[in-house]
């Protein structure tokens, strides 16, 4: 894992340990990223299927303007 990756995961990881919205948002998108990871790993094309699981990400984050 990059350095630069590295430092963002433990920032992250800080802010969650501190404030209680913050984790309240990490685990919505923990759990949703486990979702998506088994919709993933159900379908018998995993690529073309992580590819539609990273075009809808790319949606939502697009959506909240």
């Amino acid at each position: 894992m990059s350095i630069f990756l590295r430092q963002i995961v433990r920032y992250v990881a800080q802010k969650a340990a501190s404030d209680p919205e913050v984790r309240a948002k990490a685990l919505k998108a923990a759990s949703g990223a486990v979702d998506q990871a088994k919709q993933i790993a159900k379908e018998n094309d995993r690529a073309r299927a992580a590819g539609k699981a990273f075009r809808r990400a790319l949606d939502k984050l697009g959506n909240n303007d």
